[in-house]
């Protein structure tokens, strides 16, 4: 593998200009490694806006294509946002939106080429009961179905588990925290809905504050144990920065709002790779006010590399050596953040087991085991 096929993504995303003159070979490549990163319609929207030097005909053509189903996908979720504000309105409940809906619907340059596989949202927990009846009603059922999975999701999680609509198939996931039950860490999930703001004209609807929006997106990274989309969530972070950036006091509000959510170890974390590989412009007091919460520097240089290694684009292209040891590791990793010992230990081997047999038997057993 080479520098320029290992960089190429990352270069046309921290630097939209770098993919003028490329020549139709490297185009191609591209579009491999931004398709298997989740990443085409973002690359598309910038190939394709005004001033951008034009891509070669087949290039130009394929790309917009995919912005055709990207605004199609765009389309469904304002729809289905519409139809959970909806459910949701005689509880007087607002559809809080999480990660991607929320960019889309706040019109941040996140949520531009953004595609989505379902819409996240946030409730208080203790009105999931009410919630959860209110979305059954209008058509959605709970996925997830073995006794097991939904004793993890109930009891462990900070979400119902997942819940698809029986006639549109679109799938909505109900959050009542940003991290499980059993994570070390506890963001206050109040203080978070609390200082949600409604969207202009729709009280019914609203997203996080812009720094509980950024914090939010690194906590998700750096505490999911699935990194497919790992670069993806990267590139939202960076461009959340940077256009929340523009407002003066929006660095000493992340800082603040880090040190009260007990979240500055994942702000230290998110801000180093988001320079490391987008190049996002942090300022230098920021990185000196977060450096104390860096671990010591052997880890520090060991999850560097671990990082790297996990954030490239996934494709073949950009395969280091230790990639796949470093997933391992952000794998086992983000499951020690979000459990105890015991009940990690006991949450791996109850899925191999139900892996290794039809999951029936094993999943009843499962679900009538205390909890350690």
């Amino acid at each position: 593998m080479t520098q320029a096929a290992e960089s190429l993504l990352v270069r046309a995303l921290r630097e939209p200009q770098a993919t003028a003159g490329l020549a139709m070979p490297e185009w191609e490549l591209l579009i491999r490694q931004a398709r298997h990163a989740d990443l085409l319609a973002r690359i598309a929207v910038r190939a394709l806006a005004p001033g951008m030097p034009a891509p070669p005909p087949g290039v130009r053509e394929h790309l917009g294509d995919v912005l055709v189903l990207a605004q199609a996908q765009r389309d469904e979720v304002r729809r289905e946002v519409e139809f959970l504000a909806q459910a949701l309105a005689p509880l007087a409940v607002p559809v809080t939106l999480m990660k991607g809906a929320a960019y889309l619907m706040a019109g941040n340059v996140a949520g531009a080429g953004r595609l989505f596989t379902d819409v996240d949202i946030m409730v208080p927990k203790a009105r999931l009961p009410e919630v959860e009846a209110a979305l059954m009603q209008h058509g959605w059922a709970t996925t997830h179905h073995t006794p097991y999975d939904q004793r993890y999701y109930r009891l462990w999680m900070h979400e119902l588990p997942p819940m698809q609509h029986l006639q549109r198939q679109t799938v909505v996931d109900v959050h009542h925290a940003i991290l499980p039950e059993t994570a070390r860490l506890q963001p206050d999930a109040q203080a978070i809905l609390a200082a949600a703001q409604p969207l202009p004209g729709d009280p019914r609807v609203q997203v996080l504050a812009p720094v509980d929006r950024v914090l939010h997106s690194i906590t998700h990274l750096l505490h999911n144990e699935e990194l497919s989309h790992g670069l993806r969530d990267l590139s939202d972070i960076d461009l959340l920065l940077r256009e929340f950036a523009a407002e003066a006091a929006f660095w000493p509000e992340l800082l603040a709002r880090a040190a009260q959510l007990g979240l500055r170890r994942p702000l230290y974390y998110g801000l180093r790779q988001a320079q490391a590989l987008l190049r996002t412009p942090v300022p230098a007091a920021v990185t000196a006010a977060i450096a104390d919460a860096a671990p010591p520097p052997p880890l520090r240089s060991l999850m560097d590399a671990i990082w790297r290694r996990a954030l490239a684009a996934q494709h073949p292209s950009c395969a280091e050596p230790g990639t796949a040891a470093a997933l391992g590791a952000l794998y086992l990793h983000a499951h020690w953040l979000r459990m105890p010992p015991a009940l990690l230990l006991r949450h791996l081997a109850t899925k191999a087991w139900m892996q290794s047999t039809n999951g029936d038997r094993a999943a009843e057993q499962a679900a009538d085991t205390p909890h350690p």
